[in-house]
């Protein structure tokens, strides 16, 4: 009897805490190509180019990116604008507030390089800036991140999991409707499906299927939560090879400093 209970208990306890995992982690992640995976990865320019028409033709009208400055757009190992190609940019897409125009009532000018993104229009709508570092441990028992530490899964293949995992399906909740998503934790999401495939036109001939414009977007919201990776990854390199070589020296003089002595018997 008692063995019986304690089987029941135990099939429970793995039922409940099945369903608890796959609520937080949602659907099954696929693993994608990107160029800046890796100690020696680096960010495809032209991909990031791509991304950056995406988010600013169908993302930016909900999403915002407020901790990104638009003059980070010409940095180095980056998207790769030039600063003027960033003043027209920030000047055409872009409208901030300005309280010190209109004698200091405020009023709206073109962004300019020295602003942020703007934030989204939808309050609702999460700020995109961070979301790529966010999801980064969706995967793995609970969230704890062992898919990305072991097959490379990480937060960029979750938006392009998310972009794409739409089912058709709908349900309203309390007079707001909800679309199923594979990839979204809980199965129901509150976006509605932005990318359909042909979503914008690249000039140079890229596809632009809804696979191909979600792998470029999350690509871009990579670099908007990692902008100085390269760096960083150029950095923690040289680290790692100083402290190689220091550990070779080290090892070398103990060995030589202490060489005379070995086999020596102390008089005690």
């Amino acid at each position: 009897m008692i063995k019986k209970l304690t089987a029941t208990a135990a099939l429970a306890l793995a039922l409940t805490t099945g369903g608890a995992i796959a609520a937080v982690t949602g659907g099954p992640i696929e693993d994608e190509d990107f160029s800046f995976e890796g100690p020696f990865g680096t960010y495809d320019q032209n991909q990031l180019q791509r991304g950056l028409k995406i988010f600013t033709e169908v993302c930016a009208s909900c999403h915002g990116l407020k901790f990104v400055p638009l003059r980070s757009l010409a940095d180095e190992g980056g998207v790769g604008f030039t600063m003027d190609q960033v003043r027209a940019y920030a000047a055409e897409n872009f409208e901030v507030w300005d309280p010190d125009l209109e004698d200091g009532d405020g009023d709206f000018r073109a962004a300019k390089p020295t602003d942020p993104f703007p934030e989204g229009n939808d309050p609702n709508a999460p700020d995109l800036s961070l979301m790529a570092k966010a999801r980064a441990g969706f995967s793995g028992p609970a969230g704890t991140g062992i898919n990305q530490l072991v097959k490379g899964l990480g937060g960029t293949e979750y938006i392009t999991a998310f972009l794409t995992g739409f089912t058709g399906e709908e349900m309203e909740v309390a007079g707001s409707v909800l679309y199923a998503n594979k990839a979204f934790p809980g199965g129901w999401t509150a976006m509605p499906p932005q990318l359909y495939g042909e979503d914008v036109e690249f000039d140079d001939g890229s596809a632009n299927d809804a696979h191909s414009e979600a792998v470029d977007v999350a690509a871009f919201l990579m670099w908007t939560a990692e902008p100085k990776m390269m760096a960083r990854q150029q950095a923690g390199f040289v680290a790692v090879m100083l402290l190689t070589l220091l550990t070779v020296l080290l090892y070398l003089t103990n060995k030589k400093l202490w060489a005379p002595h070995k086999g020596k018997k102390l008089d005690l």
